[in-house]
């Protein structure tokens, strides 16, 4: 996503192996001085491009503010993105961020590529020419002891080449486990200078001990390039359980999940707690610890014999045991982990927006099933895990479930003993509101004439769209069928999603091979499957993928707005003129912007088309995440990141114009800004009723 994000600033020549980029920027307070040298360069590189021998490629040029925006995003992101190179060599910054005068450094990284080639390695290069800074990654496998005693060979060399061009080891930052050239490269006086400066603020040497330099008579010394390092403590972890949790290991410990930005989907609990721990990197370290306590018993193997029925049978009375003892306040590091992982919404944003997609929802149930491997589970995770099952039956009779449960006593029930608030009420069941003849079986589909076939479009169901919001549902076939469409609507299939949030991995499996078999059927008829709400549907594409392999799911099943965007310019239809001045405003799921490209373009280029007029609102997580936003313990997080991102919005703009993607979103919008919102294509279903 990171090179979508600028791929049509980059012109690409065919046939060709881009090694590197160079970004060059001009400044200037005259204008025509400033034109005169982007063309004094773009005349010299037309000439170098020519004559096919300096390497230069091709290039391009901006002078729009955004599209620099972009650029320098793109660079910010590339270091992080090396850290996701397949295999256990990764590259490490131990070396980088030297610094010379920038007269040398072409001679300075001529010598440093040969030291690194000398020794075999791989590497990515940065760096800002005109300061002759040089950031510098050699790939190394941490956990091998080999490649450590290279990592000091390599570090050496590079300190000694660095002092013969006059440079320093330090241009920008990082001095970390490189302290110990201090003294060397700043000289006694300077470094003594340092030590008194150590000593005013820090005497007890307390923060960051050791590292830059040691308090004035302190016996402590500077942390080594020697030092114990993280590998150490990855290669305790057995490999077997090492190559089951990838997205853990790979953790390279760049940060960028510590985004403070509202309107940014990355990491909505670390936006709301502040609280490392709640971060990707925060739950990946907590992970990678608890993963080496286990040993083999996180192995594949040891796994599955523990999830055996009789096992899980013969351990009962000491879950009991164990569960009291943390209700008395026994510790296990277990905990830690799971407070952690609790706070997780399961967005998906991890898995795009930091550069390695360190995939918290995925090693986050993996836990949880291990977890309750030991310990009782909640009732609620019990209830939340067959949701799917219960809602689409529950449906017919909703307004007896209504009655039942959403009255005063019940409520209170609900809260304390199930410790859920603000459940929605279940709406008519799709049988009720839409006719038969839309509703697919493989005798009403081969009565189809061969014109009506050709236009067929399977409507994917998902639990809570179908039990909440029936109508919904209804609208899209109506859009659908007016826009030139014949939708069928496929019977319901248990998608899992729920049972991967908890944990319930062996339940999701099987829900995984059940509606792949009959989704892969569906898909012999070579039509689209769409589904309507993005934390469902991408579940298809991802986790079932993920767990099933891709030969095993033959099928895709698209959002609405994605299909749709690639056959709206195939439909020209007369139209009701949109009301005047009416500009709606999209407001996508976070999910939806995680995993697809492009997704906040989709409705307005639709409604375009269509001579409406919409426009895409960024917007960071709601808040309610599935069932996150409706158990108690998360009242406080869920509203934060409400009123941090989406009410403002709410707030400011005609609610009849807003629109929301999602069905949390929507939920959310109800409860906390008494908003009902709409889905894009029930806007379009409006003009042909």
């Amino acid at each position: 996503m990171v090179w979508a994000d600028v791929a049509d600033l980059i012109i690409e020549k065919p046939g060709s192996v881009v090694d590197g980029l160079n970004i060059v920027e001009f400044n200037d307070e005259d204008e025509q001085n400033q034109t005169a040298k982007v063309s004094s360069l773009c005349n010299r590189l037309d000439d170098l491009i020519a004559k096919q021998q300096s390497g230069v490629l091709t290039y391009s040029v901006t002078n729009d503010r955004a599209d620099m925006g972009r650029v320098y995003a793109m660079r910010k992101k590339s270091v992080g993105l090396l850290g996701n190179v397949q295999g256990d060599n990764k590259p490490i910054a131990f070396a980088e961020d030297t610094a010379v005068p920038p007269e040398n450094l072409a001679d300075f990284i001529a010598e440093f590529r040969a030291v690194l080639d000398k020794h075999n390695l791989k590497y990515g290069m940065f760096g800002h020419v005109d300061a002759g800074v040089l950031h510098v990654r050699p790939a190394l496998n941490m956990m091998d002891p080999e490649q450590e005693n290279v990592l000091r060979c390599i570090s050496d060399e590079v300190v000694a080449l660095t002092a013969k061009y006059n440079g320093l080891m330090w241009g920008e930052h990082g001095k970390g486990y490189r302290s110990e050239y201090g003294p060397d490269f700043f000289g006694a006086e300077l470094f003594n200078e340092l030590r008194k400066i150590k000593t005013a603020f820090d005497s007890k040497n307390r923060l960051n001990p050791g590292k830059i330099c040691t308090p004035l008579d302190s016996n402590e010394k500077l942390v080594s390039v020697d030092s114990v390092k993280r590998g150490k403590f990855d290669s305790e972890i057995p490999i077997e359980i090492r190559q089951e949790f990838p997205q853990t290991i790979n953790c390279n410990g760049n940060g960028l999940c510590f985004n403070y930005d509202e309107s940014s989907v990355m990491c909505p609990s670390y936006k709301a707690t502040r609280d490392r721990r709640f971060s990707p990197k925060g739950r990946a370290t907590l992970m990678r610890e608890w993963l080496r306590l286990q040993g083999e018993n996180m192995s594949p193997s040891n796994m599955m014999l523990a999830k055996t029925t009789l096992i899980n049978l013969l351990w009962l009375p000491y879950k009991v045991v164990f569960s009291i003892g943390k209700k008395l306040g026994m510790y296990d590091f277990s905990h830690e982990v799971k407070d952690s992982m609790d706070a997780c919404l399961a967005c998906k944003a991890c898995t795009s927006a930091c550069p390695v997609k360190v995939d918290v929802p995925t090693f986050r149930s993996k836990f949880l099933e291990a977890y309750y491997l030991r310990y009782l589970r909640p009732i609620s995770d019990h209830l939340v895990s067959n949701v799917e099952l219960m809602m689409p039956l529950l449906s017919k009779q909703s307004r007896l479930f209504n009655a039942l449960t959403h009255n005063p006593f019940s409520q209170f029930l609900i809260n304390k003993v199930i410790g859920y608030v603000d459940a929605p009420k279940l709406s008519p069941h799709p049988t009720q509101r839409i006719d038969k003849s839309f509703f697919y079986s493989e005798t009403r589909y081969q009565k189809l004439s061969s014109v009506e076939t050709q236009n067929v479009v399977f409507l994917v169901q998902d639990a809570f769209t179908s039990s909440y919001e029936s109508q919904l549902l209804a609208d899209t076939v109506i859009a659908l069928n007016g826009l030139g469409f014949y939708p069928l609507i496929l019977p319901f299939q248990v998608n899992g999603k729920a049972q991967h949030v908890k944990g319930f991995l062996n339940r999701f499996e099987k829900s995984a091979r059940k509606a792949s078999t009959y989704y892969n059927k569906i898909a012999e008829f070579g039509r689209p499957m769409i589904g309507l709400d993005a934390s469902m549907a991408l579940v298809y594409r991802d986790e079932y993928t993920n767990l099933l392999g891709s030969n095993k799911v033959n099928f895709k099943v698209e959002l609405l707005g994605e299909w749709l965007m690639s056959q709206i310019y195939n439909i020209d239809l007369p139209i009701k003129e949109a009301k005047a001045n009416s500009i709606y405003s999209v407001l996508n799921h976070c999910t939806e912007k995680s995993l697809i490209n492009d997704s906040t373009s989709h409705w307005p280029t639709i409604f375009s088309k269509l001579g409406l007029e919409a426009e895409s609102v960024n917007t960071g997580c709601c808040g309610m995440a599935g069932t996150f936003g409706h158990e108690k313990g998360n009242q406080t997080v869920s509203k934060s990141l409400f009123d941090a991102s989406w009410k403002p919005v709410l707030d400011s703009r005609p609610k009849e114009q807003i629109l929301a993607t999602g069905f949390s979103c929507r939920c959310q919008s109800k409860r906390f800004a008494e908003a009902s919102l709409k889905h894009p294509i029930q806007i379009i279903a409006d003009l042909f009723k």
